[in-house]
């Protein structure tokens, strides 16, 4: 049942405050009890949010950030469907996926950048890059970077099953090996991971049915590691309003495979290099009405990359520095992405940072000094400089202020598509974009909490938006110049007992689409102007432990978002059950929308109502 406005425990922000007051509740509680059940070894996919496992489907590494304090995931159907993530309010263009050395890329679109075939468990937990780091790690992405590494593997296995409403059902299946090696001798293993799951949807025609399978093979020395991957992933799903603000049922069938490459070596934590490689092929067959398929033009895309990256870090005594290479070659084929001068393109980056230590009577102090290039062989080039300095005081934290900017060129269904006719209406005479960010910050530890807060202005110039106008059936791209304010405040305990995460983010955006013609904006003008988010574990004893993952949003106004308000409070609920006498085993009971919100994450796209699961595992 939806809460409805009008008393206090149908108000939104009385439930917010209902879920704090219980996790309070629950904490204290918690004091009472025997000492906390020593959890099994798992892995963890992303260490600012509670529930590490979502309740519709399987995990895959957009899972964890679906309430990172950092992150905003703006999802259709459930986040695993199909997500757009966005950074600092940029656009779901503007965030990259780095794994090792290698940035994985979707040049037809930025809805497909997140899919991505390997397993949550064969990764480290994710780090969000913005700024500085950013504009030097990233690759085409001018706001942030999701990034993870290759985690060594472990001799373990897990094997999970969940079953919900709407016949939801998901299935997985880990293990690992690692063959015994002489002392300084290398050391060979692998590991292999199965999973699928599917769902009549929590809407009509939301259905899903989703398969995923991976591999690799790690070889490790003392100061060396080497992964070689492979995986594979099919999905098929469907949701009203998928794209389109039409009232059609609509559908995805994706198939993505990705091969990599990555290997790392280091002489000390200072000190390192890796080198990647990749190949992915994804395909896309969009129907834009179920019941008639090909409806309209059909939408039938296959993508092709292959890319070559190194970086690293070097320090010699007080100097340094950072540097990062990728280059990229891509290629499209599609039913209705013909319109554009290009179907290929060629990437290259290069960026170089040297650093200088000083010792000062206030701490160690930092001053890096840089640029980045970027090129292609379709647009101009765009040399880039990085700025920072930092300050690292050993008792009380870090301070630091920085400058930097970075580049991205737009992808083939912004410019390929028909700018006359049709759905999707491109602009082939879209260039390169240009993200320009000045930011000011500070990490510190006060009364057993981290803090970390960082101020921010950033100018977006000729970014790529899809906006709308009434009378015209479509969406269109246009170029806009958008200028944001924001503040982030994440505040970090963890203790024996309980995990508190808890994060604030605030936007005011200025924008101008010149000419254009624009009366709403799927993706540029949809953020939140204040979002709190809350992630609680609490370990109860004899086994029991509460996952609590909760957001609070206060979104800008836009005239596609016609039901739902511009308010929202989502959560996340898990209990789990791990038997004391019973070693490895897991039950669990989660729930995804508790308070049944019918909040539009993307402007007309319906959102999922209420769901529950109830699952087990076991890992040896």
């Amino acid at each position: 049942m939806m809460l409805q406005p009008g008393s206090f425990f149908g108000s939104r922000r009385a439930a917010w405050l209902i879920t704090l007051a219980l996790a309070a509740l629950t904490t204290g509680l918690s004091q009472l009890a025997e000492k906390p059940y020593e959890l099994p070894k798992f892995a963890t996919h992303s260490e600012q949010v509670a529930n590490q496992t979502p309740v519709g489907t399987f995990a895959m590494p957009v899972s964890g950030l679906r309430f990172e304090p950092r992150v905003d995931v703006q999802a259709r159907n459930l986040a695993e469907g199909q997500a757009d993530v966005a950074i600092r309010g940029g656009v779901f263009e503007n965030t990259g996926f780095k794994f090792g050395a290698i940035s994985l890329y979707d040049p037809q679109t930025g809805h497909y950048f997140a899919e991505i075939p390997i397993a949550p468990a064969m990764l480290l937990p994710l780090r969000v890059m913005t700024g500085a780091d950013n504009a030097l790690a990233g690759f085409n992405a001018g706001v942030g970077t999701v990034a993870f590494a290759w985690r060594p593997i472990e001799q373990r296995g897990e094997v999970a099953a969940a079953t919900g409403d709407y016949a939801t059902n998901r299935q997985s299946f880990y293990q690992a090996v690692v063959l015994p090696a002489a002392a300084g001798k290398l050391t060979l293993a692998a590991d292999v991971e199965l999973s699928r799951s599917e769902s009549d949807g929590s809407v009509p025609f939301g259905d899903h049915d989703f398969q995923r399978a991976s591999g690799r093979l790690q070889f490790r020395r003392a100061q060396s590691q080497t992964d070689i991957f492979a995986g594979g992933q099919r999905k098929f799903f469907g949701w009203p309003n998928l794209y389109t603000p039409f009232g059609f049922n609509e559908t995805e069938d994706l198939h993505t495979d990705l091969y990599a490459f990555n290997h790392r070596a280091w002489s000390s934590p200072e000190n390192y290099w890796q080198l990647g490689a990749f190949y992915r092929r994804n395909y896309d067959d969009y129907e834009f009405n179920r019941a008639v398929p090909g409806a309209s033009n059909p939408f039938q895309h296959t993508t092709h990359v292959r890319a070559l990256a190194l970086d690293g870090h070097h320090a010699l005594g007080d100097y340094g520095v950072d540097f990062c290479v990728q280059a990229m070659c891509d290629s499209l084929e599609s039913t209705a992405l013909i319109f554009g001068r290009f179907h290929t393109r060629d990437y290259l980056k290069v960026a170089v940072v040297p650093e200088r230590e000083f010792d000062t009577a206030s701490g160690k102090l930092k001053l890096s000094l840089g640029a980045t290039y970027d090129g292609t062989n379709r647009d101009g080039s765009a040399l880039s400089p990085i700025v920072a300095a930092e300050l690292t005081q050993p008792s009380s934290g870090r301070l630091y202020a920085q400058y930097a900017e970075s580049t991205q060129v737009p992808t083939y269904t912004a410019l390929n598509s028909n700018a006359a006719a049709g759905l999707f209406r491109g602009n082939p005479n879209l260039g390169r974009e240009t993200s320009r960010n000045l930011e000011a910050g500070a990490v510190f530890k006060t009364a057993g909490w981290t803090l970390e807060t960082a101020l921010f202005y950033r100018w977006d110039d000729e970014l790529t938006d899809w906006t709308f106008r009434q009378g015209v059936t479509a969406r269109t791209a246009n170029a806009v110049d958008i200028g944001t304010l924001g503040l982030e405040l994440v505040a970090i305990r963890k203790s024996p007992r309980c995990d508190f995460v808890l994060g604030y983010t605030f936007l005011d955006k200025n924008a101008d689409y010149g000419a254009a013609t624009v009366e709403a904006s799927f993706y540029a003008l949809n953020f939140a102007q204040h979002r709190l988010t809350a992630a609680v574990v609490l370990r109860l004893g004899a086994g029991f432990e509460i996952r609590v993952d909760n957001e609070f949003r206060v979104q800008e106004k836009n005239l596609l978002r016609v039901i739902g308000g511009k308010d929202a409070v989502l959560s996340a609920v898990g209990l789990y059950y791990l038997p004391p006498r019973l070693r490895g085993l897991e039950f669990s009971l989660l729930v995804d929308n508790l308070w049944d919100s019918d909040f539009q994450e993307v402007p007309a796209v319906s959102a999922p109502r209420r769901q529950f699961s109830a699952g087990a595992a076991y890992r040896w």
